[in-house]
Formats: structure tokens, C-alpha cells, sequence
């Protein structure tokens, strides 16, 4: 299973002002169980997700989301995170991004601050701030501060 567009009851706005399009979190994680586990606990929280197993899988999109942010896993087959939000940016896709990675790595945090990922999530301990860091991420959005 590859893609999954599953969107939960959520309000169209986290500002409270009638959007065009629902702001989603889009996840990137080559690792299903965490896919689906971050999925329910997003859409728990009145979130939409949209979930993807690969850059490339997201990369295929013929268009990506004007409203929301991005939630990517560093490393992947392929591409890792950073890549991805390269070659987003290169669409010109401007939604603020969260890196989660599980190596502890300066340079990766380093690498991540100059790509301008709003913060770096180490997992396993990925619950500990990112919801409310992705409610800042999609008022910023909103906001159009991208």
C-alpha cells in the first residue's frame, strides 16, 4: 500500500477563516507502521493527512497542497528528506516543513536549519510537541508567512 488519502472531520480553518482548500499535513515516511500510527494520531487531533511511502510517490503528485505543511522522514531510499524538500521547493511549493529523523546527527539538524525546516523531531519520541508544533506550522500557513 502505497498512498493514503484519508481526511478526518476537521474544521476547514485552524485560524477560524474560511479557507479554499483544507490545510492537510502531508507525511513522508518509508516506514508503513509509523505511515499509519502518525496518521491515526494526526486525524485524532481533527487533522487531514495525506501519507506517502516515498519522495517519489509525493513527487508524482500533479499538484501538491496550497494550504498546510509538510512532515518528512530524513532517511529514505532514494531521496532522503532534505532532498524531497529540495525538489518541493523547486515546485515551488512554500508550506513550512518538520524533519523527523531517528539518527541524532548535529549535521543533520544543522543541514535541516539552512533548508528551512521549522524543526527536527527525533523518534521514537516524535509526540512530544508535534502536534502543536504542526498547529504552528498550518497557522503559519494560513497566515502566509510559508
Amino acid at each position: 500500500m502505497t498512498h493514503l488519502r484519508e481526511h478526518a472531520a476537521m474544521p476547514n480553518s485552524v485560524s477560524g477563516r474560511p479557507p479554499t482548500e483544507p490545510a492537510t499535513v502531508v507525511l513522508v515516511d518509508d516506514d508503513l507502521a509509523v505511515l499509519r500510527s502518525l496518521r491515526f494520531l494526526l486525524e485524532a487531533e481533527g487533522f487531514a493527512v495525506d501519507t506517502f511511502q516515498s519522495g517519489a510517490e509525493l513527487l508524482l503528485q500533479p499538484k501538491l497542497p496550497s494550504r498546510g505543511c509538510f512532515v518528512i522522514d530524513y532517511c529514505m531510499p532514494v531521496m532522503n528528506g532534505l532532498e524531497l524538500l529540495a525538489r518541493l521547493r523547486a515546485r515551488k511549493s512554500t508550506l513550512p516543513a518538520i524533519l523527523m529523523t531517528g539518527h541524532f546527527d548535529r549535521q543533520i539538524d544543522a543541514d535541516a536549519a539552512r533548508a528551512g525546516v521549522r524543526q527536527v523531531f527525533h523518534k521514537p519520541n516524535l509526540h512530544g510537541g508535534l502536534v502543536e508544533t504542526i498547529r504552528h506550522a498550518l497557522r503559519v500557513s494560513e497566515d502566509g508567512e510559508g
